[in-house]
């Protein structure tokens, strides 16, 4: 099986150990591993995929905690770089009663933002790989260059890129620094997967699928859309594609849209998806691939934290057999 590699921002989530409060009323958390790429790499490998991460940490007691959760989900950290120019990032949540989120972010700068173009290794690439990376780590910073980098060294290896924006605004200067550079980046990828949260702030349409249609730019060849407990939609220059969600007692979705991912992109790799064949792909398997994402998803919100909260495959199996359509 190709690899894939996921680049971005790994980082500590403080869970609230009360919900329904705001954050400011939180007096106790617990600590997990987070960050949106690294989440996608540990379900990937959780499910049977070779999967390794792009990041830096800090020289500090919350880097080693990370790296070794990293290890433990079965992600391969050779690319992982330290330093002691800053420190591991932080994040802290929010839960209402619905299991949504509030986020707190601690990165001026984060470890993560220092990694540098330099330190990207583009021979480590091979035909086949994907690359996955998020919009969080898109701010002016020398890790928005080691993006640039590792997306050109992948296609020009023939691999395939995934992008989810996975919209923090809390994390930008203003609304419009982060529209801009999602819509900046968004058109070097091949498959887009984008929730129902995000859709009209990043096309600036209001109508749902002229907005989804509109995501279809330079290389992107399919568009994953999410909703959450109402499932996904998928679309491809051949049409467009339904799968409902499942119905699980949700207690915290942070890493449920990750899991989506790990699970969607475990199954790129499994049928060796490259840029040429990648909607023919979906469009052949779309049922079995969407429903095994949506499954991951679910089964994640019924448990606390992201890597911490990931399904067996067993697991996720199980849940498509209970709720079969």
């Amino acid at each position: 099986m190709n690899r894939l590699y996921a680049i971005g921002e790994v980082l500590i989530d403080f869970i609230p150990l009360q919900k329904g409060c705001a954050l400011k009323d939180v007096s106790s958390f617990e600590r997990a591993p987070g960050g949106a790429p690294a989440n996608v790499a540990a379900a990937a490998a959780k499910y049977g995929a070779r999967a390794s991460i792009l990041t830096k940490l800090g020289r500090d007691a919350f880097g080693d905690f990370l790296l070794e959760e990293l290890q433990n989900a079965g992600v391969d950290t050779t690319h992982v770089k330290r330093t002691d120019e800053a420190n591991t990032g932080l994040a802290f949540v929010s839960l209402k009663d619905n299991g949504e989120r509030d986020f707190s972010f601690y990165r001026k700068p984060s470890a993560d933002l220092l990694l540098s173009e330099t330190e990207i290794d583009a021979e480590a690439f091979q035909a086949g790989d994907i690359l996955h990376f998020g919009s969080v780590d898109l701010v002016d910073s020398p890790m928005k260059q080691a993006h640039r980098k590792a997306i050109r060294a992948v296609k020009e290896t023939g691999g395939l890129v995934s992008f989810d924006p996975n919209v923090r605004l809390p994390l930008w200067n203003d609304a419009e620094d982060c529209r801009r550079a999602i819509l900046e980046f968004l058109p070097t990828a091949h498959l887009v997967k984008i929730s129902d949260e995000e859709l009209s702030f990043i096309t600036g349409i209001q109508d749902e699928e002229t907005a989804i249609l509109s995501l279809f730019r330079g290389d992107v060849q399919a568009v994953v859309y999410t909703r959450g407990a109402h499932g996904a939609e998928l679309y491809t220059a051949n049409g467009s594609y339904t799968a409902p969600g499942f119905q699980v007692d949700a207690q915290d979705t942070t890493g449920a849209g990750d899991a989506f991912v790990g699970g969607l992109l475990f199954h790129l790799l499994q049928k060796e998806a490259v840029p040429s064949n990648l909607a023919s792909l979906l469009d052949e398997h779309h049922t079995e691939i969407l429903r095994f994402a949506n499954a991951s998803g679910a089964l994640t919100t019924t448990n606390k934290g992201a890597i911490s909260a990931l399904p067996e495959k067993s697991a996720v199996e199980a849940l498509m057999q209970s709720q079969h359509v």
